[in-house]
């Protein structure tokens, strides 16, 4: 097999996957009985999404490579010019009309529901992360701005912001001012005419300027006089890189400018700014709501973002385990138990290659189904017309977000390097390809929220919902499982019992937490991320439970491929009786509490 075909591997939408996790997890049919989306149906929904994946595997997924080549260049006159071909992807895109598919027809949107929003994510996610960071950053600023912008403010950005004919970037992060955004120093003043002047630096701004959309919409965190500290004292303005006249039409250019990018170790077509505010008069910014509401705005937000961000995790493993399924098909190496001696056989017949192999296949499973079952919670949450029920899929959301990003990028990290190990030595060569994805993967797990912070909000925030109701009636949900799987049979044995055992360990984990975490705080800091995998796990077998016995229904019944079915199986097999085990392993480090964490002086951590 020639380097040349391995850098031009093909990205395959894995619809038949995805298809079973809308048809068998996710009731498809009762989000489309929901108001908002009575006009679809579950066909209407899948038609739309093979032609989404057939257009971004044609159009998108072959500028991945040539955007890791080249990378996004920081011009003399503070502009960013971004890889051969992107432009024109986007430009394509925006014509499809593909950003506008999940937001409200008011708007231009297609009236689309989340969760197959959601699906779509994954597809331009795979083909391209760093294309992709464009328009799923401008999907969190139309959201911001449809919850708590004036109607004035919609009716001049959303529209445009909707086709993707407008961009939007999140400014957060300055240099002193990271995961503590309290800390935070940009200014802003009011002017004469109802405007504020902003200044200040911002870091780290993805696609803060490019050469792919007419304007961009910056939506900037900072201080007005007077202002609390912390949290409390900040407010969100709309920052506009033109500022737009009366009648629509773009105006002046707005005091804001790029001065440098980043040189990452990955996503290198995302341009990752430095954005000065005001180096003249102060750039001219719009208040969104009120004053010193600007961080409780951004969480109105948090949920999708974080969810976004965990399927980037899902898309790049995905992208990589395909490129590793291909090329253990294709290469032959050593001789494999059973065949004939001295005969050199492909490495897909060796058991451990299959081991590595499977282990991707099943986290990939448990992690896409966790995934879209939040985003249809998500939807649930907004539509039902029953109070409790939207109530019930609230929290659920809720708890379950740290785990969709924090443990489908810790996954994401880990399968990508899976997929370098399958392919050997030439897993390392940049030609091959697969260290793009394991690059990419990398900053999944720090953006948005560090899975450190993901780890601490699930034992600090969700935990303590509902005076740890919210945990109880899930950890219900996942043994009220139990008798489904007692009655589906010797090959769901496994299965039911390794579930059962792990479940028992997470309870057992999370009334220790309760108590001791109460108790003195540091001892749910120290455990938080052990705990947060654990969780997941446990999560993940939950799903994986469900797979097995919507696949055993099926070969049942006659319905569907008995093949596939039967391979669904054997995955869950592969999950309950393989990755969920380490859940036991977990509970002494989540129940170690904080003691030897301090026990050496930090002084003396070097040596």
């Amino acid at each position: 097999m020639s380097v040349y075909r391995l850098i031009v591997a093909d990205y395959r939408p894995p619809m038949t996957d995805i298809a079973f996790v809308l048809d068998n997890l996710v009731d498809l049919q009762a989000v489309c009985q929901l108001e908002p989306y009575a006009h679809l149906d579950p066909d209407t929904i899948k038609g739309v999404l093979e032609e989404n994946g057939r257009f971004v595997a044609e159009v998108i997924a072959p500028l991945n490579k040539v955007g890791d080549l080249q990378g996004s260049q920081h011009q003399a006159d503070n502009t960013v010019k971004t890889p051969d071909g992107f432009a024109d992807a986007y430009a394509a895109y925006v014509e499809a009309g593909w950003g506008a598919v999940p937001f409200e027809p008011e708007y231009g949107g297609g009236g689309f529901p989340w969760v197959v929003g959601t699906v779509m994510q994954e597809f331009i996610s795979s083909a391209n992360m760093a294309f992709s960071m464009c328009p799923l950053l401008t999907q969190g600023a139309i959201d911001m701005l449809r919850h708590h912008g004036s109607e004035e403010q919609r009716e001049v950005y959303l529209p445009r912001m909707v086709t993707g004919e407008w961009t939007g970037t999140m400014n957060l992060t300055e240099p002193e001012a990271g995961s503590d955004v309290g800390a935070l120093r940009t200014k802003a003043v009011p002017a004469d005419d109802g405007s504020w002047r902003i200044s200040g630096t911002k870091i780290f701004i993805s696609f803060g300027e490019h050469d792919m959309a007419d304007n961009i919409i910056h939506l900037v965190l900072a201080r007005t006089p007077g202002a609390l500290p912390g949290t409390k004292g900040i407010s969100c303005f709309i920052v506009p890189k033109y500022l737009v006249n009366e009648d629509g039409s773009l105006g002046e250019r707005n005091d804001v400018a790029c001065v440098s990018i980043e040189h990452k170790m990955g996503i290198k077509a995302s341009p990752t700014c430095v954005m000065s505010y005001g180096d003249g008069d102060g750039a001219v910014g719009y208040l969104v709501g009120e004053e010193n509401r600007g961080m409780r705005y951004m969480f109105t937000m948090m949920n999708k973002a974080r969810l976004s961000v965990g399927l980037e995790g899902l898309a790049l493993a995905e992208r990589a385990y395909q490129d590793a399924v291909r090329y253990a098909q294709e290469r032959h190496q050593g001789t494999a138990p059973g065949s004939p001696a001295g005969e050199s056989s492909l490495i897909i017949d060796h058991p451990d290659v299959r081991r590595m192999l499977l282990t991707m296949k099943a986290y990939i499973e448990a992690i896409r189904s966790v995934i879209y079952l939040t985003a249809e919670q998500m939807d649930v949450a907004i539509s039902h017309p029953d109070a409790h029920v939207r109530q019930t899929a609230s929290e659920r959301v809720d708890l379950l977000i740290p785990v969709c990003k924090g443990w489908s990028t810790d996954m994401g990290v880990e399968v990508t390097s899976l997929a370098i190990q399958v392919y050997g030595g030439m897993g390392y060569v940049e030609e091959s390809g697969v260290p793009q994805h394991f690059r990419d993967a990398r900053i999944t797990t720090i953006y948005e929220g560090t899975n450190g912070i993901q780890a601490i909000d699930l034992v600090g925030r969700k935990m303590p919902m509902r005076a740890g109701g919210v945990v109880r009636d899930f950890l219900a949900t996942i043994a009220a499982l139990d008798p489904d799987l007692d009655k589906a049979g010797p090959d769901l044995a496994s299965i039911r019992t390794n579930l059962a055992e792990a479940l028992d360990v997470l309870a057992e984990t999370t009334r220790w937490l309760m108590e001791h975490g109460m108790a003195d705080v540091r001892n749910a800091l120290a455990g938080a991320t052990p705990y947060l995998r654990m969780f997941s796990l446990v999560t993940g077998g939950w799903v994986m439970a469900r797979q097995a016995l919507a696949a055993q229904a099926h070969l049942d019944a006659g319905t569907g491929d008995a093949e596939a079915m039967a391979a669904k199986i054997v995955t869950a097999r592969f999950y309950a009786e393989q990755l969920m085990p380490a859940v036991k392993g977990l509970q002494s480090p989540v129940t170690a509490g904080f003691a030897d964490l301090f026990a050496i002086d930090s002084t003396h951590l070097a040596g």
